[in-house]
């Protein structure tokens, strides 16, 4: 494991090394800083997306999305159902399959990769409702609180071993650079940057190579937020805004339909839009670098890295006649 996350971190130009006194403390002092800036006292509670969208469409050979991760899956920051990357996905997946969509989330803010174990657990407890396809979005939370990188994908790479086994696709959706949080100051923005892609590059190894796919979020939330903060972070200044959430959710879609065949797929890669076939490390290393990459095995040690053209999610919430909710 520690060998792949190396590899991982090689590819990407070697590890952070080592900060002087002088630069540690410069650091430190930029952490309380920073988490005197995020949040604020009346952050929206996610609402709980899960139930049924596009029955417009019936209920017959109805789809079921399941979402995992942390405070990014749950939708923390926004106020209405519709405007969560569950709601989003899936609004989205049932527009593409023309077939009604089951989502289940069972994501919890704050949480770290060792609730990936607890939350997967929940996701299979119904043998009547396992997911066609389970989303995953974790990491920030393992930098932020400096898991070892080693423990996070070995929790990933469980969680996602457990989903496969259970008959269901898998999309992680990697860690996003934590370096474009408003907040955040140089050397810190540096060393959160660095921390973060080189986590994303690691767990997109470790997916891949239990059967899963990757999307990376790092550098498409990246320009986009550094250039419109104000309309892409939400009102703590650190989750995701509406806009920030539908980016998101546009850039994991395609590789959800994918990964159930509902997406056109084609043998010959697009060099006009880079797509390769590279070792796997040097592939989670590109992708980590640039958002909306997607990483899936092909035959070991090479994976396909490709980036599919977007299409719009829908511009609305569910109306409550398309999207019944759980209680």
């Amino acid at each position: 494991m520690a060998r792949r996350i190396a590899a991982g971190a090689a590819f990407g130009g070697g590890s952070i090394g080592l900060l002087g006194a002088a630069g540690m403390g410069v650091v430190l002092a930029e952490v309380q800083l920073a988490k005197r800036r995020v949040g604020v006292p009346d952050a929206p509670i996610p609402a709980n997306g899960s139930g049924w969208y596009g029955l417009a469409f019936g209920e017959a050979q109805s789809l079921r999305i399941g979402l995992i991760g942390d405070s990014l899956a749950a939708g923390q920051g926004v106020r209405r159902v519709g405007q969560t990357p569950g709601a989003l996905l899936a609004s989205g997946l049932a527009a593409v399959a023309e077939r009604p969509v089951d989502l289940v989330n069972v994501a919890l803010p704050g949480a770290r990769s060792n609730d990936l174990d607890r939350q997967v657990t929940l996701m299979l407890s119904d043998p009547s409702r396992l997911p066609d396809v389970c989303v995953v979005m974790i990491g920030a939370n393992d930098v932020t609180h400096r898991m070892q990188p080693t423990q996070s994908v070995r929790y990933l790479s469980a969680a996602v071993r457990r989903l496969r086994t259970a008959g269901a696709e898998v999309v992680v959706a990697t860690c996003p650079d934590l370096g474009t949080v408003e907040p955040v100051y140089q050397p810190l923005r540096w060393l959160a940057r660095r921390t973060s892609r080189q986590l994303a590059a690691a767990q997109t190894i470790v997916t891949v190579e239990q059967g899963g796919r990757t999307v990376s979020l790092g550098d498409l939330l990246g320009p986009e937020f550094e250039a419109h903060p104000s309309e892409m972070f939400g009102p703590d200044h650190y989750h995701p805004s509406v806009d920030g959430y539908a980016t998101a959710a546009m850039a994991v879609l395609p590789t959800v339909c994918a990964s159930l065949d509902l997406w056109p797929e084609t043998d010959r890669l697009d060099v006009l839009r880079d797509e390769n076939m590279l070792p796997v490390a040097k592939a989670a290393s590109e992708a980590a670098s640039r958002g909306g990459t997607e990483v899936t095995g092909a035959r070991a040690p090479w994976a396909l890295l490709k980036h599919r053209r977007r299409r719009h999610l829908p511009a609305q919430e569910p109306a409550p006649s398309e999207a019944r909710q759980e209680s």
